[in-house]
């Protein structure tokens, strides 16, 4: 049985690992933040422990058999109600899956830290709060660039505003990153449009390629890059 220092210890370092990941997740204003990321690494810290010690007076009975690892393998599927929480659906899409996915590891460390795995719950930390704040500027760079795209339309006067664009893309108008109307300078009696499209697939750029091209005042689309 451990001693009173060491149950004590284990719980407080599971909730500073809790601290840092909830602390990124804290500040892009998620739900699911500072606190609770403390708790749940704190509440799989303590299950851990009372699995591995908690029926020591128990296991000296006779035909007494009992799975340590039982009650911890319960943390893995129990958390799943919490990331459920987390994760919303806007407008046809899908937000929250990473701070979902950064409860499930704060529980991992959580049980790490309860059996005494000091090191690797440490290790564990670093990595993630480098995926979660550190990858994300390069997915940016990267990645979400290569998904925008950039559109120009020539049309009739005062014939297109961005609530216009909203009724026309409907659940595709989430893709739209900027929005600019400004008086073409060959003809007065047309505006010129450019939008900026981010994160957006092929079919959905087929399908808001389409819908725009065939609104009737449209007297000339073109696509261009983004980057």
């Amino acid at each position: 049985m451990l001693g009173n220092f060491e149950l004590v210890s284990r719980l407080v370092v599971a909730a500073a690992l809790g601290s840092v990941i909830g602390f990124e997740r804290e500040r892009l204003s998620w739900a699911a933040g500072l606190r609770t990321h403390m708790l749940v690494c704190v509440g799989s810290a303590l299950i851990m422990i009372v699995s591995a010690f908690g029926f020591a007076d128990s296991l000296g009975g006779e035909h007494v058999v009992l799975d340590p690892s039982r009650m911890a393998a319960q943390v893995v599927s129990g958390i799943g109600f919490l990331g459920a929480g987390s994760i919303l659906l806007r407008n046809e899409i899908v937000r929250g899956l990473t701070t979902a996915a950064s409860l499930w590891s704060v529980a991992a460390i959580g049980l790490a830290v309860g059996g005494g795995l000091y090191t690797a719950s440490i290790a564990a930390t670093l990595i993630i709060l480098i995926i979660l704040a550190g990858i994300k500027p390069l997915e940016r760079r990267f990645i979400s660039v290569k998904q925008r795209r950039q559109l120009t339309m020539l049309v009739e006067r005062g014939s297109l505003s961005f609530h216009g664009l909203h009724e026309t893309l409907g659940p595709g108008s989430v893709r739209v990153k900027q929005f600019v109307v400004q008086q073409s300078e060959d003809s007065p009696d047309l505006d010129e449009v450019q939008i900026v499209l981010a994160r957006v697939s092929a079919p959905e750029y087929k399908a808001i390629c389409d819908q725009l091209r065939n609104l009737p005042t449209v007297r000339e689309f073109r696509e261009e890059d983004a980057s």
